[in-house]
């Protein structure tokens, strides 16, 4: 457009006139060039640096870790997001997602309640030695798995196993906390009441407010006790919720969780559409997924070679990802779960076996990218990272 066709506006020469008195006078009340920049970094942060204020017990495998910001104020969030932190553990320098289990109303802290995982590197690090007033990085929330009231049905029905509860609290404590018009139902699963974190706050929740309604399920459950037991069943949904027309499904939990749940909400005639389901990593035992190829066992080894760069050994039954760590070859890595894309590679020779959930993207399937956080070797592989 011609410049010129400006001083046809109204009100161009008075704009010029207090323009010119700014300058005159050293005011300025025009944007600093970077203030779009520095803007969306407040919002979205690549990384956060966070100190840890108080560690929360909350079973004899689980505990809150209460983190802080000293330098800035902490980013809003989604309830069901994470973040994910970025240490070194062991000489090995890696990343983990966990979910914020603080509601998004405050944003003074972030609460990430973290569970042992056996064997678990950082898991075991975070609850033994980590201590209060120590530091974590970590990225800024990601992550898509959210109540959307667009396309969700006001009544989320919420179905959890173990560390799964995790998204979930920070839903739950957003909606009574805020007195936000939704109805809740969490079907929450463990082998034990002992395993069941926030087992007391959630019972307490459900008897204070109306729209909110707790079911713990326990496989083995202790002498006398008169709550659900087993698996959380088609059965035991349908019975809880009556009608369920209306109803958005949100699924958060280990692998084997996902497989029987999907299952009974299939028998149950639940759209697709109206199932959410969280990524939660790479199984424990890949040779147990669907379609491992049985000649492949635990022990197996192949060699791996980075274009321009040296040949390792790796696991088959280790993700690339984290064989590379343990060889200091970092990759970018955030959800570790094979969503969110920052780990991919390119496979230039060989064969990778993914697990179902794998979100890689039709154009990177062409080419021969893959997420590096679940992808496993089926022979030797050459690879370009």
């Amino acid at each position: 457009m011609n410049k010129e066709i400006f001083k046809e506006f109204d009100g161009y020469s008075k704009v010029v006139e207090e323009r010119d008195y700014s300058r005159k006078y050293g005011l300025d009340y025009s944007a600093p060039k970077d203030s779009a920049d520095s803007f969306i970094q407040r919002l979205h942060p690549k990384r956060l640096n966070l100190r840890v204020s108080e560690i929360i017990p909350e079973t004899p495998m689980a505990k809150t870790l209460r983190l802080v910001s000293p330098d800035r104020c902490l980013p809003p969030f989604l309830a069901g997001q994470y973040v994910a932190l970025f240490l070194e553990v062991n000489g090995i320098r890696t990343s983990r997602p966990y979910s914020l289990s603080s509601p998004p109303n405050q944003t003074g802290y972030y609460d990430l309640t973290v569970r042992r995982v056996e064997g678990g590197l950082v898991s075991n690090y975070l609850l033994d030695d980590l201590k209060r007033g120590g530091f974590l990085q970590s990225s800024g929330p990601e992550g898509h798995f959210y109540f959307n009231p667009l396309f969700h049905d006001r009544t989320m029905v919420l179905l959890a196993g173990g560390s799964g509860i995790t998204p979930f609290m920070s839903m739950i404590r957003e909606v009574v906390e805020c007195g936000l018009d939704r109805e809740i139902f969490l079907f929450y699963g463990n082998r034990n009441l002992q395993e069941a974190i926030f087992h007391n706050t959630l019972q307490d929740l459900s008897g204070r407010f109306t729209n909110f309604y707790y079911v713990p399920v326990i496989e083995d459950p202790p002498e006398g006790y008169r709550g659900q037991t087993g698996l959380i069943s088609g059965t035991l949904i349908k019975n809880t919720l009556g009608r369920l027309a209306n109803k958005t499904f949100y699924l958060c939990g280990p692998q084997a969780m996902y497989d029987y749940c999907s299952s009974e909400l299939e028998g149950l005639e639940i759209p697709r559409r109206k199932i959410r389901k969280e990524v939660y990593g790479p199984p424990n035992d890949i040779t147990r997924a669907p379609n491992w190829p049985v000649e492949i066992s635990r022990e197996q080894r192949f060699q791996i070679t980075i274009k321009g760069r040296e040949s390792i050994e790796v696991k088959a039954v280790e993700p690339l990802a984290a064989s590379l760590e343990k060889r200091e070859i970092l990759l970018p890595t955030i959800c570790r779960s094979g969503e969110c894309s920052q780990c991919r590679v390119k496979i230039l020779s060989g064969k990778v076996y993914q697990p179902a959930g794998a979100l890689v993207r039709r154009s990177d399937r062409r080419f021969g990218y893959v997420h590096a956080c679940v992808s496993y070797p089926l022979e030797d592989l050459e690879i370009m990272v």
